[in-house]
């Protein structure tokens, strides 16, 4: 399920915004999920966040709650393309 979603996604974003997404991520909650599904399909996992979130442009919440960043290549030369840019 997990493979035919994020080939769909990627579909529809390149329908949707006329860009052709090269890389997906997803943040896990270590303190509930282990990633298990994410390692399984191959998913990279690059680390963890400070465990600020977007709404917080203060800093107050830094390092509340860390989250594990998991990545998937969309495209073969995902890597290149992205250094390219």
């Amino acid at each position: 399920m997990l493979s035919l979603g994020i080939r769909r996604v990627a579909l529809d974003w390149q329908a949707r915004y006329g860009v052709e997404p090269l890389l997906a991520e997803t943040l896990v909650d270590p303190s509930r999920y282990s990633g298990g599904c994410y390692r399984a399909s191959n998913w990279i996992e690059l680390g963890e966040t400070t465990g600020r979130g977007r709404m917080d442009s203060e800093h107050r919440r830094h390092g509340v709650e860390p989250k594990l960043l998991f990545v998937y290549p969309l495209v073969r030369d995902a890597a290149k393309r992205l250094k390219e840019q």
